[in-house]
Order: C-alpha cells, then structure tokens, then sequence
C-alpha cells in the first residue's frame, strides 16, 4: 500500500516515512474470522503498524491459546475475536499481522487461555480482556478520575511515532553539577493560583519552565508518568474523593498517563510529553522519571485482572510455594525482578523510554526489590542491576535508587552500583534533620554527609557521585512543615491518622501548625533557610521538593497520597508572599554553581588545604562530644575561573545548631585572601544572601554566629 499524495499511510491516520525505492510489500496468507493475516514480527514485542497493516506481538510461557480482541472506542465488548493459529507461533511467542486495519478506529486487547491452579501459580482466565505487556499507549482514564462507562475495562492502541526533535541535544549535564527538582506533574500546576493556561498537565508544566530556570535547578524529577490508575481503590471520605493521586501505581510500563495530557491524543500518546521533555531541554533541564517496576495495579489475589496476571501470572510476580504473592512492595504484589523474562521487559521498557523520549535519568521506586531472586531473597550482583548498569542505550542516563523496600531491605550505601548507580541517601535525610533541629550527637554525623557521606560511598568502589542528598520529598512533610509540625496530620486520609511515618525528626518551633507568634514565624523560616544551606553546600546531588523554595504547606499531612486537591497541589500564592525565601533559594542555587569544592572534589588546592576538613569553634579542633552542635566544614580545591585562570576556591560552612550564640575562630587563609560572608541566615532579607549580605558579624578571623544559624565564607 502506497501513501496518498499528501504522503499520508491509509489506515494510519498518521503521517509516516515513506522512501521511496524501499517499498515492502507483506502478503496475506490466510483468513481468520474475515481478516486477512500472516505471522508478524516475531521480534519486535507490542503492536506495530506499517503500510497495510499492524503486527501483533506477545508471549507467554504457559499459555495454551492467545486471541486478539478489536474494540471501537467506547464500546465495552469487542467487534472482533480473532484467535492466533497454531503456526504463528514460535517458541513462546505469538506474532500475527493481520491486514486492513485503521489505528485511528479500533482499540485492542487480548484473551488468553491456560490452566487454572492458583496454588501452582497459574489463574489464566480466557474472560478477562487483558493489556498489551508492551503497548505503547492505554485508553484509561484519558480524563482524570473518570472512567469511560461502568464496565470499562483497559485496552491497548497502536500508535505511529512522527515526533520531530530536531537537531536538539540532550543537556547531558553531569552528575555533580546537577540540582535535582521533584515535582508531581498534577500537583505542581492544578491550583487555580497557577496562572497556566492547562492545569495539572504537561503543557501546564511547560509554561512553567521560566520559572525554573528562574529558580536555577538542571533537572526536574517527574513523579509516576507511566499510565497508571488513579481510580485504584478510590472511596469517600467526610466529603471528598480520594484517589491514588502521587501514581505510584503502574498499569503499563510502555504508556504515559493519558490525563496528564491537556488534551485526547489517541494514537498519539505521549506527543504532550515530548514537546514538554524537547521545551525543558531547550532551556537546559533535564528530565528524570521516577518508575515504579516493584509491583503493578494489579494488586493481590482480590485484585483486577488488567495484563501480567492473565498473561503469566507465575513469570511476572513473585509468588510463595503455595502461590500466594509475595508483598515486598507494600502495595499487593511484587514484580518478579529476577526472572530473565522480566528482566528483559525492564530493560526494554527504560531503552524505550531513553531513545523514544528522549529521557536524560530514572529513579527506581524501592529498587531493592529489584535485587531480589524469584524466592525473594538479596542478590549478590543482581543481573538486571548490573544489565542496567552496563547498557549501551542507557550509557548517559541517570540511574538512581530508592535503596530500600517495603520488606525491610535497606541498602543506603551498599546498594549495588558497578560505579554508576546513585542512590537517595536516606541517611542524609534523617540525619541532617536532627542535626538541623538541635537535637545532640549528630554534629559527627553531619559533617560527614555534608562532605558526601565518603563512609558510606567509598568513591574507590562507588565512583564520585553515589550520593542524591535530599532533607524532603514527596513522601513525608514540605519543608515549612517539617519546622512547623511535631506530629503528622493525616487524618483526611481516612485512616484514623495511622498512616504516615512516625518519627519524622521535625519540630514545630513552639506552636502546632499555623500560629500568629512572630518570634515563632521568624525561627521557622530561618530553620528552612539553615536546611536549604546546608542541602546545596553538601557534596553530592542535591534534590529539592518543589515548593519548598517558598514555603509550601501540606498543613501537616506527611503521607499526602491520596489527596487531589489544596492539600497536595501548589499553592502558587505563596511565592510571591514568601519571594525572601525564594530569592534565598535562588542565591544558594547560584553559589553552589559558582563555588565547584561544594559539589566534589577538586584537583588539589595550591596554597595546600586539603579537600575538606572538619572543625569547630577553634579550626582543625572538632568536638565529637553529643553535646556539642557547632560544626564548621571546610571546602578547598583549585578550579577554573570565568576568565580561563586557576584559582584556588575556598568555601567555609559554619553551623550553629545551639540555642545560643557562639565566637567561632575560622581557619587561617594563606596569602593575601580574607574571609568574606556570603551567607548569614540569622539576617533579615536582603542582608542574609547576595551581594548585599551583611558583613558585621566577622571580626577579622573569627565570626559571632548566631543561635540556630547557618553561615557561609569565602576565602578572597
């Protein structure tokens, strides 16, 4: 089948390549159900449309019979049924083409028949309408919240990549150099204070990119992106819907969420997406996406039937001797991690998503599941971490790990990495925090993840850049709420306030929640301004939740997973109320950019300092005693200039976690160069960060520091 004249392929809806002199012709061999068919691509997995018609791809290991469903929009049962004969079958893998088909015109699924022994593993049900494993696009809730009709159930659609991105290159930036941004693509733009034209989209976040750029972050962090099921256990509770809002909940691993989309983008899926990954690009960030492979929406044996259960129930979960699933995940089931079968979709899935999309990194969801063997116990050197780790399509992506699992794995620091994987370091959250807070015997502690946490990396086996330092993010409390709450507030979650972590190492200030107490208001934000410090003057990546640069609130819910509305979106409102704070967060982004010793080490100093060092309120003398909460940290190297030259670069971070002020000698500068204060959070706005900060409290080489205060110095 030749293209129109507009170079369009009939039946595609699409406009495709087409060079000529290259033409291929496929011809039918048989006929099923009045369709003209002949075996497909065995080796491309999913639906595949060309000139003619699409090929149809899937496996399964102990299916005894699979047939293609074809669907009309909207139409809860199939028009066609059309069974894959017994000799389109290889091995495991069925592949059938079958001719005529318009993609613009039908949706698919499958049935899939085979024994039915749950205590073996086996719950093949041929009645369940069952998702392309591969699909690139799922008809779900296009509309966010809603479902099509009442006995919808997921289908599958073809798609036609035509997506131009140009000459366009990635901004590779590297990992040291990176300021990581996490944000919810509905939260972040859903507050009618938003301003944007698509709320709670990808082309809401795009008109947002000025601000990012603004605030100076290089890579913005994409909670779940995957089509997912936010209807997923919805209920109501004293007057609002609760949905499964942060995503955390994946139907398909090929597919963007289609409600993410401003509009319907049948046969089009994910064009949203790449226009926003192409915008952010342009500007010089770079996208990460957190992906969940440690379990599905299909959940425990009283869950729905949506695709890996109907397929191969026994290769894709993690299963008991007795057939009951394996609950590493907290959410039902766990993805069977270590079988090659889904070893091979993982990969194929990240490949996908990092040649198709163009994505620059990916933050594993409880990656130490995916360490785990099929009887669920710690790898060694788990085959798919180390594939990952070695892939040549993956070779400039970030790989990053949330280095525990709901199992009680914990693997902060010794998570498997072949010198490529970075990891959130858990213990630099819990840690900082108490340290920030004043609590004692953390001020030993501190100093080492503030110069990058080398007891837990040894960069000799973990590379330099093993450590994403973060004090919040998406699970637990936003900053001003970590200062403003000793408690969790959850209980709009409908759990009787049961949820949530615990112990959170926060402190309210003096007063639960929101109060009117100037004295209390001014401490809290110092005490962000302190962390925000801290954070970006500490080696390794630092990542940032989004709208902690201006104090946004989730009034003490610190498990927010549920709620889809004030509670979770931004309330941009208060960026212009809190701007001190922004502009704050802004300057410390601009330090650290110039300053290269606070993001790793650098090629020795010339005037001899070493690297980092450790003291306290006399230099080179630490105090290790628990009652001692001062702590200054050293930074020195020798790094290229704006005008080409060397120069050493010599950065001081002076903390005071005290409750009163202290006389802190600082170490002795070489030469002709003098301390100047760049950062003093004790000041008032304008005198606290920039170029107008405050000199007054440095008295030739030693400081008066504040209490509960945070400094920073430049030797000049």
């Amino acid at each position: 089948m030749e293209p129109n004249n507009n170079g369009q392929i009939p039946g595609s809806g699409t406009f495709g390549e087409y060079v000529a002199g290259a033409r291929v012709f496929y011809t039918p061999l048989d006929e099923v159900e009045g369709y003209a068919i002949r075996p497909g691509f065995f080796l491309e997995n999913g639906a595949v449309a060309f000139p003619g018609g699409v090929s149809f791809t899937v496996h399964s290991r102990y299916a005894e019979s699979v047939t293609l469903l074809l669907f009309k929009f909207n139409e809860a049962e199939p028009f066609a049924r059309i069974p894959f004969p017994e000799d389109y079958h290889i091995g495991n893998v069925y592949s059938m083409i079958v001719f005529g088909l318009d993609i613009t015109d039908f949706e698919y699924a499958f049935s899939v028949d085979g024994p039915y022994d749950p205590a073996e593993g086996h719950i093949f049900d041929p009645g369940q309408y069952l998702i392309d494993p591969y699909g690139k696009a799922v008809t779900g809730q296009s509309v966010w919240g809603e479902k099509p009709f009442e006995a919808y159930r997921y289908r599958s659609r073809a798609t036609v990549s035509t997506f131009d991105w140009g000459k366009a290159a990635a901004p590779k930036i590297p990992m040291d150099e990176s300021i990581i941004y996490e944000l919810h693509v509905r939260g972040f733009t859903r507050h009618h204070s938003s301003g944007v034209e698509n709320p709670g989209t990808f082309a809401g976040l795009l008109e947002k990119i000025p601000y990012l750029r603004k605030l100076g972050i290089t890579c913005v962090e994409l909670m779940p992106v995957f089509e997912f099921d936010e209807m997923s256990g919805s209920r109501e509770y004293e007057g609002n819907v609760l949905l499964d809002y942060w995503g955390y909940n994946p139907v398909s691993f090929f597919a963007p969420n289609s409600s993410y989309a401003a509009v319907h983008e049948r046969n089009k899926e994910g064009v949203e997406l790449k226009q926003l990954i192409k915008a952010l690009h342009d500007n010089g960030i770079e996208v990460v996406l957190d992906v969940v492979f440690n379990h599905t929406a299909e959940g425990n044996e009283n869950g729905p039937y949506i695709s890996f259960k109907g397929f191969d129930n026994k290769t894709y979960y993690m299963l008991t001797p007795d057939g009951k699933y394996y609950n590493f995940s907290g959410c039902g089931n766990t993805v069977n991690a270590g079988n090659p079968i889904v070893q091979n979709m993982i990969l194929e899935s990240l490949r996908y998503w990092a040649a198709e999309y163009r994505v620059d990194g990916f933050r594993f969801d409880l990656a130490s599941i995916l360490g785990r063997d099929e009887q669920g116990r710690p790898m060694n050197n788990p085959p798919l971490l180390k594939e990952l780790a070695y892939d040549p399509i993956l070779a400039n992506v970030k790989l990053i790990a949330e280095a525990w699992d709901a199992g009680g794995l914990y693997q902060v620091g010794t998570f498997p990495s072949w010198k490529r994987w970075s990891e959130w370091n858990g213990k630099y959250r819990d840690e900082m925090r108490s340290f920030l807070k004043g609590d004692a015997g953390f001020s030993g502690t501190a100093a080492q993840r503030i110069t990058g946490s080398t007891d837990l990396y040894d960069p000799e086996y973990r590379g330099d850049h093993a450590s994403v330092n973060f004090i919040t993010c998406h699970d637990g409390f936003t900053l001003m709420d970590l200062y403003s709450f000793n408690e969790r507030h959850n209980h709009a979650n409908g759990w009787d306030n049961t949820d949530g972590e615990k112990n959170n190492h926060s402190w309210n200030c003096g007063a639960e929640g929101e109060t009117d107490d100037p004295e209390i208001n001014s401490l809290r934000r110092r005490l962000v301004k302190n962390a925000c410090t801290v954070l970006f003057a500490s080696r390794g990546t630092p990542m940032m939740l989004s709208g902690d640069e201006f104090c946004n609130t989730q009034f003490g819910n610190n498990n927010a997973y549920c709620q889809d509305n004030e509670i979770s979106w931004l309330d941009w409102s208060l960026a212009e109320k809190n701007k001190d704070i922004f502009d704050f967060f802004r300057e410390m982004v601009g330090i650290r950019k110039k300053h290269p010793v606070l993001r790793s080490a650098t090629e020795p100093a010339k005037c001899g300092l070493p690297s980092a060092s450790v003291h306290g309120i006399m230099p080179w003398q630490f105090d290790p005693s628990p009652a001692n909460r001062t702590l200054g940290v050293l930074f020195a190297g020798r790094v290229e200039q704006e005008d080409g030259e060397k120069r050493d670069d010599i950065v001081y971070v002076a903390m005071n976690m005290h409750w009163e002020s202290h006389s802190m000698k600082l170490p002795e500068l070489p030469g002709d160069k003098q301390w100047r204060v760049l950062v003093d959070t004790s000041e008032s706005p304008g005198k606290d960060i920039g170029e107008n900060v405050s000199q007054d409290s440095l008295d030739g080489g030693r400081i008066s520091i504040g209490p509960r205060t945070v400094m920073v110095l430049s030797g000049i």
